[in-house]
């Protein structure tokens, strides 16, 4: 356990923000799933820039990779445009 106290804050802080990175990453990985099930290309241009965004997010606060970002908006802006 840690001695002192600011290790003890660090240890809180860390897992306040483990939650919130771990339900952020999940909403953004069921909003990628909901879109790559859409079938009527309006709904699924609407939700992309939506999608877009949490990623965007995500790869701001090292969630995800810059790459990984990239490669996930690139192949659902080619899916969506193939729709």
């Amino acid at each position: 356990m840690a001695n002192h106290k600011s290790a003890l804050k660090r240890i809180r802080s860390n897992e306040k923000k483990r939650v919130l990175n771990r339900y952020q990453h999940k909403t953004t990985r069921n909003a990628i799933k909901a879109l790559r099930l859409a079938t009527d290309k309006a709904d699924a241009t609407a939700k992309l820039s939506s999608v877009i965004s949490m990623i965007d997010k995500l790869a701001k606060k090292n969630v995800i990779h810059d790459n990984k970002a990239s490669n996930l908006k690139s192949k659902l802006t080619k899916f969506v445009a193939k729709l």
